[in-house]
């Protein structure tokens, strides 16, 4: 396993995580709520959505919604372009804001984002993702880092280049996700195609895909011989998780996570989301989250409850959501196969 001793390798520009396993950045899931409990329960670093550069700087409430780190440290902001006006000054106001990272995003496969030669298009012409990455660097005081695939498709895997290169730049670590752009999110991660990456330099090297267990954290370490690991979409519905895969990492007992913490915990996120967003929009945009906890009273072995998750789901009522919530992870129910 690749070893996380010693701060000279594993600080991220002079912050040391207190875990190996992050919380990675999801578009409209990892909100400031999420975010706030994945700290919490011991994430290393929690990450936030990624935020249009040139939106936050025009002042769209979405984009200083996304990112919003209030409570959450060290609280890091993503961010995704391809200009390096609106990547340096949203990383300025980021900073304002109390971002104590910065992350740039050169990973992300949504069509909508590539059109724009955003995300994982900036693989495709390295010396303009080079030049962002400098732009951004010499606007803030903070870290920069940057989060990239192995490559567009197989036939340019270009991530040991363009980690060297924005390391050379004066980016403070590097995230690979083990797949090309060309994949998405289809197929199994390759967590040793990421191994060049570290072949690269001594930077620190986050290792990203398709980890869910323990068991899978530890093997990505092995093969990728990354320093870190983060978790995706594996923590929704399980903000806990990262905490606790972590907290194994560094050779510590993870503390259980009971039924009435899971149920609480949803709570809390659901509450949040309507004290973030406001009523109309937090309802709308907890539902995804509220799905993945149906689901994890499912995994916790709680018999099925079909009309407390459709109520769950379909309700605009808050006090019936919580309800339901109630109703999901109870362990006393006589309406179990309802």
């Amino acid at each position: 396993m690749a070893s996380n001793s010693g701060e000279r390798k594993t600080a991220i520009g002079g912050l040391l995580p207190v875990s190996p396993a992050f919380l990675a950045p999801m578009s409209g899931v990892t909100d400031l709520a999420m975010r706030r409990i994945a700290a919490r329960f011991g994430a290393g670093l929690v990450v936030s959505e990624m935020v249009a550069s040139d939106e936050l700087v025009r002042g769209s409430e979405e984009a200083r919604l996304r990112a919003e780190g209030e409570g959450v440290t060290p609280h890091v902001v993503q961010l995704a372009g391809c200009e390096a006006r609106w990547l340096a000054e949203a990383a300025r106001l980021a900073e304002a804001s109390g971002a104590d990272i910065v992350d740039i995003n050169m990973g992300c496969p949504a069509k909508r984002v590539v059109g724009g030669w955003a995300g994982s298009a900036l693989m495709r012409d390295l010396d303009h993702a080079v030049g962002l990455v400098e732009a951004v660097v010499a606007a803030v005081k903070v870290p920069v880092t940057v989060k990239m695939r192995l490559g567009w498709d197989d036939a340019s895997r270009n991530a040991p280049e363009l980690a060297r290169r924005a390391v050379c730049a004066g980016a403070a670590a590097i995230t690979v996700h083990g797949r090309t752009r060309q994949q998405f999110y289809k197929g199994q991660a390759d967590w040793a195609a990421i191994r060049p990456v570290r072949a690269a330099g001594a930077f620190p090297l986050v290792a990203n895909g398709d980890i869910a267990t323990l068991a899978q954290a530890q093997a990505c370490l092995e093969q990728s011989g990354a320093d870190y690991v983060m978790v995706g979409r594996a923590a929704t519905g399980r903000p806990w998780l990262p905490g606790s895969i972590g907290a194994a990492l560094a050779g510590r007992k993870p503390a259980p996570i009971s039924l009435a913490t899971k149920h609480d915990i949803a709570c809390e996120h659901y509450e949040g989301l309507l004290s973030l967003m406001g009523r109309e929009t937090g309802v709308r945009h907890a539902r995804k989250h509220l799905a993945a906890y149906a689901d994890e009273a499912l995994a916790s072995g709680l018999e099925p409850n079909e009309t407390a998750r459709r109520e769950l789901l379909t309700t605009n009522e808050p006090t019936r959501a919580i309800t339901a919530l109630a109703r999901l992870f109870s362990t006393d129910r006589v309406d179990a196969a309802a």
